[in-house]
């Protein structure tokens, strides 16, 4: 039987504990996932560089052995062809989620021919927003309790907290 490889793809600004929460559940289910730290044009001005988010997400998963770190500046389906994976992974917080995140999945799908495989959080992260944390970081709260302990100290540093 061949190896199973997922994609996860986000633009991760910062990583916080949903993201942690999609990662470990799709390690559970396929023999490797790829998260994939995403540039994306449409949302402007990141807080952290792609190299900072690779670096967070990697701190953020080393209990977790089959999982890879990339980071992408192209469509999602061109990566996920080139790490080999047969499936793409989204998570979902609220029903507000899904009408994006199909339309993506149709496209990607049309587009490669990919599936995309939708994890919905559980709802002690259902509210958690990367834009959220930004800010109320920005502002001087804490924000340990929702991010892993990497992330947590690299937005202590950058708001210098």
């Amino acid at each position: 039987m061949s190896e199973i490889v997922a994609l996860y793809p986000g633009s991760f600004d910062p990583f916080h504990n949903g993201h942690l929460e999609i990662v470990e559940r799709a390690a559970g289910l396929f023999d490797t996932v790829v998260v994939a730290a995403v540039r994306n044009p449409q949302k402007s001005n990141p807080l952290f560089s792609m190299e900072e988010r690779q670096n967070m997400i990697a701190d953020s998963v080393t209990h977790l052995n089959n999982v890879k770190i990339v980071s992408i500046s192209t469509l999602v389906v061109v990566v996920a062809k080139e790490v080999g994976a047969q499936v793409i992974i989204r998570g979902l917080r609220a029903v507000s989620d899904f009408e994006n995140e199909l339309q993506m999945a149709q496209m990607n799908n049309k587009l490669s021919g990919i599936e995309t495989l939708f994890i919905p959080t559980s709802s002690k992260y259902s509210f958690l927003a990367s834009k959220l944390l930004r800010e109320v970081s920005a502002y001087g709260g804490s924000v340990a309790d929702l991010v892993p302990s990497p992330v947590a100290m690299k937005l202590d540093e950058k708001y210098q907290l």
